[in-house]
């Protein structure tokens, strides 16, 4: 159903139309294909046809290629300062008609029809509840895989180059405020909307971690550490990474990481 080769062929070509150096494009890119292989190994370990398996690293390929778009005309990737990246690049792939240069041949409108609601659906808060069994698995497996990913990129890059030219209004470090607390003991992700300041930012990376599905998914970001890092209290000079309360805060968010 799907050739990877050609898949990935297409997508070094469709780059290749951006400024590759820069460092922001690289970014996505590496994300992108970091992604991709999240996606292959858990499908892997979820038992899934090599056909199904090609067809999850295929959606890990295309979740963000709305991003690479969404930076040259926007100069960010803050979703609130320009466009919901999925819902563009989603938009690109379907009504455009970008998906064609990705196959090498046609495939059935049912699977178009997966690929297309995984892809606006990856970055949302929450799932629909009336989506189908086999859809959910799909939208769940690329939002772990992305996650996954997600505490690397947010560990290895500057806060200013991940969040795009434009830092929308987000203020100093301070403690956070009584809602993003709320999420935290509820075990859920914290919405963008009430998120003001760096460390609630810092907060809602973390707190991504609730609400991994598979164990694959889980297995992954523990040994590859990031996850750890992001809930560190000091530097490796032993200086805290934060004021008081605020490492009161994280302390609290590592202790319920720490029961899901």
């Amino acid at each position: 159903m799907i050739d990877r080769k050609h898949a990935e062929a297409a997508f070094r070509n469709y780059i290749s139309g951006y400024d590759i150096e820069n460092r922001m494009i690289k970014l996505k890119v590496e994300h992108t294909l970091r992604v991709a292989g999240n996606c292959e190994l858990i499908a892997r370990s979820l038992q899934m046809s090599e056909e199904l398996v090609d067809f999850a690293w295929f959606l890990g390929l295309l979740h963000d290629i709305g991003r690479f778009e969404q930076i040259r005309r926007y100069g960010t990737f803050v979703d609130a300062d320009s466009v919901d990246h999925a819902e563009f690049g989603a938009d690109l792939l379907f009504n455009e008609n970008l998906i064609k240069e990705f196959l090498s041949c046609s495939i059935s409108e049912e699977w178009l029809s997966l690929l297309e609601i995984s892809i606006r659906l990856h970055n949302k808060l929450d799932l629909p509840e009336e989506i189908d069994k086999r859809t959910r698995r799909f939208c769940e497996l690329i939002r772990d895989a992305d996650k996954v990913d997600i505490f690397r990129v947010v560990c290895e890059t500057p806060f200013e180059e991940r969040m795009g030219t434009s830092v929308g209004m987000i203020q100093e470090a301070e403690a956070a405020n009584g809602a993003v607390m709320r999420c935290v003991l509820q075990h859920r992700c914290i919405p963008r909307e009430i998120r003001k300041t760096r460390f609630e930012v810092h907060i809602s990376h973390c707190s991504m971690a609730f609400e991994l599905v598979f164990p694959e998914s889980k297995k992954l970001a523990a040994e590859q550490g990031y996850l750890e890092k992001l809930l560190r209290e000091y530097d490796e000079d032993g200086k805290a990474l934060w004021k008081e309360k605020e490492l009161e805060q994280l302390r609290i968010l590592k202790n319920e990481i720490g029961k899901v």
